[in-house]
This record gives structure tokens, C-alpha cells and sequence, in this order.
């Protein structure tokens, strides 16, 4: 018998139309034959299963079930592809793990933790992995701008902690600009990372656990033709150039990889995730974050990476299904 998969787009936040387009690419490419696909969108305003016609269906939220064709649709698993809050945040998992659904992400605590950019960075330190120098700063605290810029020296990148994207992210090269630069950043949210700018490559890392064995994928190398892999350069087309597998040593290439198994592990993500780094000219390579729900829309670069290690979309997508349907962790609590 088929399995009913929610695949849970929208959101609350700016990542709203690349979790819309992440969906359909799902939608387009679940095997069709082994399982029954619904989009469920979640905004502030309304929770709704949207069939093939664009008809809207209020979702139950007291079990998440659905009426479709009349029939009640109880899910077997919920393909998270919700970037941002609350679907990156651990909100969205608790609530699953509270009702006993499987889902695609990690759970709700390490959700959390790694989508607070300082917050993770404070962890992965103390796991003996290099971090840019940085400063954590929130609205509610008075802060010094000349003494953010003697710690972190300029240029600086000053981004919300809690955001993907790079939503409210920027470049800071001198006093005036970072002060622009965080209260464009405090438009976002109400703590903030400025980090020192490392030049370097970018390199970014997919991996995923499936029957207990870690694939790591071939690792991306990214040229932004902005001065940063900003919104505009992850979203536009033509305004970077992603390169699989990237163009570092094999040294480097297994560091990348040891360190992202490493950090999977240690911080005990579930389902797919991405790693990035920027990787010095001296080969050093330095943390940047982790996406616990990448994108899977036709620019992201996870299919990319998938498709390079010889999977076909659909095959991958069932991987992560079946994954996440298998590991008892997911109904821990189920009342």
C-alpha cells in the first residue's frame, strides 16, 4: 500500500517563495508509484492542503490530517522543505515529534541550535573546528561599533542569527557601513553575527545518513560574481557559478568531507544537511553554518551535489523518506 507524504512548504519568513519552489520540485519528483504526495503550505494565516487544481483544504492541526476526495488523510511522513521559521527552528519538529510523525529533519532541539548562527558556532569551537572571529549582539544591549571593529577588524560580515538566505546580510568595510550594516541585519531579527571576512573559496558540503551509513556528497565550489554569496548571488541566475566537484585538492577535499561527517554526527542531524566553509589560500578551513533543510528547488545546489554522486532525484527522495520513517527517534512521544 502507498505511504502518504506531506510535503510541508511556505513558512513565516522571506524564504517563503524558495521553500514554494523547493516543494514542487518535490512534488514533480517523489516516486509516484510507491507513494501518495500532498503539498501542505503553512503561512501565518492559514495551515491548507493545495491539490492539483489549487483548491484549498484547511489542515486539522490536532492530529496534522487532511480531507481529500472526502477521504481523511492521515501522513506516514511530512517532507519538511520549510526554510526558515518555523521549519528550520525545531517549532515545526517538536510539534510532529509531539504527535508521533516522522519527519525529514533533524529534531527539534538540534533544529534550534543550529539555526542560531552564533549559538552553533559557540558548539562547533568547542568540537576543535575553526570559526571566523566574530561578535553576538542583540537589540535589547547597547553595543560599541569602534569596539566591534577593533575585535573583528574590517571588512566584516554582519547577518541576523536566525535567518537563511542571506536575508538582511551584508558586507561592511568601514565604521559608517557597519552601522548600516546591523540595523539592516536588526531588521531581520534581534540578535546578530558579525563575523570577520576570511577571503577564501567557498565550499560547501551535502551529506545524509541512510541504514546507518553516512553519504557524503561531492563537495561544491561557489564563485559569487557579488562580493559574497549574497541573496542576489544565490537566487539570480548567471550571478554565481557552482562548481561540482569543486576545484581543491583531495587533501582539501578530505578535510571538507571529514569535517562535515564529523559535525553531523557530533551535533546529531537527521536527513540531509549542508555544510559551509570558506577554505583559505593557506588551507585553513574555516565553519560557516549548516542548512538543516537546504534548498531542493532546480538552482539548489544539493540535487546538484546528488546527481554528481550518480542518484537520481527520485531515488535520493526516497532515501530521506524512508529514513526518516525508519528512525524510531521521530515517535519518541506519542500520546
Amino acid at each position: 500500500m502507498k505511504k502518504n507524504i506531506a510535503v510541508l512548504a511556505g513558512g513565516f519568513s522571506g524564504e517563503y517563495e524558495i521553500s514554494i519552489k523547493s516543494s514542487r520540485m518535490l512534488m514533480q519528483n517523489i516516486d509516484k508509484e510507491k507513494y501518495n504526495s500532498f503539498l501542505v503550505c503553512i503561512t501565518p494565516e492559514k495551515w491548507v492542503y493545495i491539490d492539483e487544481k489549487n483548491k484549498e483544504t484547511p489542515v486539522d492541526k490536532n492530529d496534522f490530517s487532511i480531507i481529500a476526495g472526502k477521504k481523511k488523510i492521515i501522513f506516514d511522513c511530512v517532507f519538511n522543505i520549510i526554510h526558515g521559521t518555523p521549519g528550520e527552528d525545531g517549532k515545526i519538529q517538536g510539534y510532529f515529534d509531539m504527535l508521533g510523525i516522522p519527519h525529514t529533519s533533524c529534531n527539534h532541539y538540534v533544529s534550534a541550535l543550529t539555526f542560531n548562527k552564533a549559538y552553533c558556532n559557540y558548539v562547533v569551537q568547542t568540537l576543535g573546528v575553526s570559526v571566523p572571529k566574530s561578535a553576538h549582539i542583540f537589540r535589547k544591549d547597547k553595543y560599541n561599533i569602534s569596539k566591534i571593529v577593533e575585535k573583528i577588524k574590517l571588512p566584516a560580515i554582519v547577518k541576523p542569527c536566525n535567518g537563511g538566505s542571506s536575508f538582511g546580510t551584508s558586507k561592511a568595510k568601514t565604521a559608517p557601513e557597519m552601522k548600516k550594516a546591523i540595523e539592516l541585519a536588526f531588521t531581520v531579527d534581534d540578535e546578530i553575527l558579525i563575523e570577520e571576512f576570511i577571503n577564501g573559496t567557498e565550499i560547501t558540503c551535502g551529506l545524509f545518513r541512510y541504514k546507518n551509513q553516512m553519504t557524503v556528497f561531492p563537495i561544491t565550489e561557489i564563485i559569487p560574481k557579488t562580493e559574497f554569496f549574497d541573496f542576489e548571488a544565490k537566487y539570480t541566475k548567471g550571478m554565481s557559478q557552482e562548481i561540482t566537484p569543486a576545484r581543491i585538492s583531495p587533501e582539501e577535499t578530505s578535510l571538507c568531507s571529514a569535517t562535515s561527517a564529523y559535525l553531523y554526527n557530533k551535533l546529531n542531524c537527521k536527513g540531509v544537511v549542508r555544510m559551509d566553509y570558506i577554505l583559505t589560500k593557506g588551507r585553513k578551513m574555516f565553519f560557516l553554518e549548516v542548512n538543516t533543510v537546504p534548498g531542493m528547488s532546480e538552482m539548489s545546489i544539493v540535487p546538484q551535489q546528488a546527481k554528481a554522486f550518480g542518484y537520481k532525484l527520485p531515488d535520493f527522495l526516497d532515501m530521506l523518506i524512508e529514513d526518516a520513517m525508519s528512525n524510531k527517534n521521530s515517535r519518541h512521544f506519542n500520546p
